[in-house]
This record gives C-alpha cells, sequence and structure tokens, in this order.
C-alpha cells in the first residue's frame, strides 16, 4: 500500500472514499504495509522487571523469529535418526557437524557447518494438533479454547508476542515495535488467529508486510513529496490534529480513532529517514542479495537484518505464508509449506530445504560478520513438528508417503545474544516421537524472548478493561545459556 495518497495534492484526493478509509484500516489484516498505531507507553500498574536475573536476561536488543509454517519435520532437519527403521528415519541421510556427535539433515549443508554458532533444542511438546490453534499456541504462549481446530481470528484472542511487547515496552527508536515480514500466515488459505494484537486493540497491532520481493522498496510511498516542505506537512498535520479535537466532543467512533492513529503511524515513518531506508533493499549490495536469495524467505530475512539495525524490537519472518501452498501451485517454489502430509522427500529435497539453508546460514553470518549476534536473538521454529511413521494419507494431495502432524516432540534453534554455541537442550526418544528429557513447552519458548529483551516474563500487563494478564506462561529456558 502506498503512503503517497497521505500528503497528495491532487484535488481527486483531497477527500478520502470509504474505499480508502477501508484500505488504511479496516483491511489491514491482509493489507502488505497496515499502518497501525500503538500507545507509546505503558500503563503503571504492568509490571517489568529490571531486577530480573535469570540467564540470559536483557542480552538482546533485537529478537528475530523465524517461522516454518505447517510444522517442519524434527526428523528431516534438527533431530535425524540415523540408526531408526527405515520407516521413521525416512529417505534423507545427515551430516556431521562442527560439534563432536551432533548431526543434522543431509540436505542442510550450510547450516550443519554453523552448528557452532546455535543450539538446537530437541525436545519442545505440546498437544495440539492443528495448525490454527497451535500457531495460536505459538505465537501468543496460551493455549486457543478450540484446541486441536482451526478457529478464525476473532477481537476477544490472546494477543501475539509483538503486541504484548508493545504494551509492556514500546520502541524508543523506531515506530513500531514488531514487524511481522511475509505475512500474513495463511492455514491454509484463511489468516491464522494468534498473529494479531486482538484484545489489546489495533493500536499494539505489528506492522504487518507481504511479499518483499514485489519491490526493492519494500512499502511505497515512504519517500516525502518533494514539492511539500516541511512547514506545509507540518501545517497539515496541525489541522489534523484540530479536526480530530472538534471530533472528538462529538463522537466516540473506535474505528475512525484507529484510522486518525494510522496517520500518526505514517507521519512517524515518513519523518524519520532511517526507518524509511530500513525497508529499502536496493542498498544492499547485489552480491549480499544474492547470498540470501532472490525469493520471499531470502529477502525477508535480509529485510529483518535491516530492521535490527534499524532498533526493531521484534521481528517475524514467516518463511512460508501458507502451509500448503503446494497444494494449488505445486510449481512454485515460493508456495510451499511445511505441512507435508504426503511427498515429504521430494517437496523438502526441491523446494523447502535448499532455500531454507541459504537464508538461514546467510542470515547467521551476516549478523555474526557485522557485530550483531552477540545482540540479536534469533530463534527458528514451527507450531509443532511431523510424525515419527512415513506413510501415505489418502485425504491429502500427493502420490508418495510423508507424515503426519506431531507435537509430542519437535525441535527448535536458538541462537546469539548470549545462548551457547554449538550445544543440545534436551533429547527426543530414539524414534523422535517423545521427549525423553529436557521438556520444552511454548510457553518457556515466549518466557525465554521477554526475558532475553529485558522483560520479565512472570510479571503481567493489563488489558484495556483493567484485568491484569501474565506476560507469560512459562520459564526462560536456562540451559540455552549453559
Amino acid at each position: 500500500m502506498s503512503l503517497r495518497f497521505f500528503f497528495d495534492e491532487s484535488p481527486s484526493r483531497s477527500e478520502l472514499t470509504r474505499r480508502e478509509w477501508l484500505r488504511i484500516g479496516g483491511l489491514g489484516l491482509y493489507g502488505a504495509a497496515g499502518l497501525q498505531a500503538k500507545s507509546r507507553r505503558a500503563n503503571s500498574s504492568d509490571s517489568i522487571s529490571s531486577q530480573h536475573h535469570s540467564p540470559g536476561f536483557g542480552q538482546a536488543k533485537s529478537v528475530i523469529v523465524l517461522y516454518a509454517s505447517g510444522g517442519q519435520s524434527q526428523l528431516e532437519t534438527w533431530d535425524p535418526k540415523p540408526e531408526a527403521p527405515e520407516v521413521v528415519r525416512g529417505e534423507f541421510g545427515s551430516i556431521a557437524t562442527p560439534i563432536a556427535g551432533v548431526r543434522v539433515c543431509e540436505h542442510m549443508p550450510k547450516l550443519a557447518a554453523l552448528a557452532d554458532r546455535y543450539t538446537i533444542v530437541r525436545s519442545v511438546s505440546h498437544d495440539d494438533l492443528d495448525h490454527g490453534s497451535a500457531t495460536y499456541l505459538t505465537m501468543t504462549g496460551q493455549f486457543h479454547s478450540r484446541k486441536s481446530s482451526n478457529p478464525p481470528p476473532t477481537p476477544d484472542d490472546a494477543p501475539v508476542i509483538g503486541a504484548i511487547l508493545d504494551r509492556v515496552r514500546p520502541a524508543q527508536k523506531f515506530p513500531y515495535s514488531a514487524i511481522h515480514l511475509n505475512g500474513p500466515i495463511l492455514v491454509p488459505e484463511l489468516p491464522s488467529p494468534g498473529q494479531y494484537s486482538a484484545i489489546l486493540g489495533r493500536r499494539h497491532e505489528p506492522l504487518t508486510v507481504g511479499d518483499v520481493t514485489e519491490s526493492a522498496l519494500v512499502l511505497d510511498g515512504l519517500q516525502p513529496q518533494t514539492d511539500l516542505s516541511s512547514i506545509r506537512q507540518s501545517s497539515r498535520t496541525t489541522l489534523l490534529d484540530a479536526i480530530d479535537h472538534a471530533r472528538g466532543q462529538f463522537e466516540a467512533d473506535r474505528q475512525s480513532a484507529a484510522v486518525d492513529e494510522y496517520y500518526r503511524q505514517a507521519l512517524r515513518l515518513l519523518s524519520s529517514p532511517k526507518s524509511r531506508d530500513a525497508f529499502d533493499l536496493s542498498l544492499e549490495p547485489t552480491s549480499l542479495r544474492d547470498r540470501y536469495g532472490r525469493f520471499r524467505s531470502g529477502q525477508a530475512c535480509l529485510l529483518a537484518r535491516r530492521l535490527v539495525e534499524a532498533d526493531v524490537p521484534l521481528i517475524t519472518v514467516f518463511l512460508s505464508q501458507s502451509g500448503r501452498g503446494q497444494d494449488k501451485l505445486p510449481g512454485l517454489t515460493d508456495a510451499y509449506g511445511w505441512d507435508t502430509h504426503n511427498d515429504i522427500f521430494e517437496a523438502m529435497h526441491d523446494h523447502l530445504l535448499p532455500r531454507f539453508d541459504q537464508c538461514f546460514a546467510a542470515l547467521l553470518e551476516d549478523l555474526e560478520e557485522r557485530g550483531l549476534l552477540d545482540s540479536t536473538l534469533v530463534v527458528c521454529m514451527g507450531e509443532f513438528g511431523r510424525a515419527p511413521k512415513v506413510a501415505l494419507e489418502r485425504t491429502f494431495a500427493g502420490t508418495s508417503p510423508g507424515r503426519k502432524h506431531w507435537a509430542a516432540v519437535y525441535s527448535i534453534v536458538m541462537a546469539g545474544a548470549g545462548v551457547g554455541r554449538g550445544h543440545i537442550v534436551g533429547a527426543s526418544d530414539r524414534h523422535a516421537s517423545y521427549p525423553e528429557s529436557g521438556l520444552v513447552t511454548p510457553g518457556d519458548i515466549m518466557a525465554t524472548i521477554f526475558s532475553a529483551l529485558g522483560v520479565d516474563p512472570s510479571g503481567h500487563y493489563t488489558d484495556p478493561s483493567g484485568r491484569p494478564i501474565p506476560i507469560a506462561t512459562g520459564r526462560p529456558i536456562g540451559d540455552l545459556y549453559a
């Protein structure tokens, strides 16, 4: 969505049409760059403890979450079982890493070579078995009331982690506390719950950006108009404030108020060269853009690194927008998600793993080379894993076997901001079926992210009605920092 019309001199833009009002606000769920505003100050009753001293507390200035929507198989990535029967281990082999005894999938050679820069957690577990509600659990830290289902988003949902962060400690150096890239997540065709501000209201909504490969300038229209002086722009802002004040005396229109906040957010972006430039991928060398990969997840990872440099606290990269986009677009690799019920080995080998290996490795190397990894927590996770038994599912597209949903145990990866290098946390059993040691929950992951950012996860925030709500339900994963 272009921001040009906010300050366009054209008479045809002198009044906003109903369509434009909706374009700015009401359809922000689906927009590539819906500009939502937020409170710049937390409620005084919110609980944030700067004296919290769990391992890793406050070591991250920013967090990047790489979200493998659809359910990334632990057996074909971070927890291969080369000694298991073929029906369990699958068709892929494993390769050694620089860490003695640690092996990963053979089709992740770049990430295998970087194993001394991250920690694998092999014992994440919960019991929600469908994408929508499991995504909700993973992104909010709360179970949905309709467990193992695909419910639609509602205003009464728990807020996404970025909205909570914005509620308790809004960003000071950037107009947004949280940004979602390559979103929103679809399960598989409608937006998943759990990725919105929900009960906290739209002023805390993360900025959602869609396909970052459509243009090198990811948010079109962020450049100030050359024929609009700062004085004229300031006078327009003053006029808008006066109109808002007068209208506020006569009406209480929440939707209009939200749109007013969107204007404010646009002004903040337009007035900050650093914020504008963060979205301009053309400022990166061609060789580096190629290194990340000229595809959606690759360029989104590159943009995430740029947003870290622009002081955005929390950036989430959805590695695939739809968990099962391959059903309708089997020839388009960008459409592939990790929901591999059938054809798992073809999908992983030909589409998913090469790009994943390339862009994740490029991100880790780039952060390290720029001295940013020590202050940036990187988390790679999905909503669950895949079943330990390979089988053909007749109710899904595809002609060769795959793996069902499996939440009893799966793997995630964390790096940076004090996280141990070359470590393994927890273990699954010999078939990657259940945790054998070191159980970790989605609530623990949420708590770890907040703690890394210097927010006490045992504290609380208040919803608009004043009700106290825990920031996180789990505990930080202390073994990450061993």
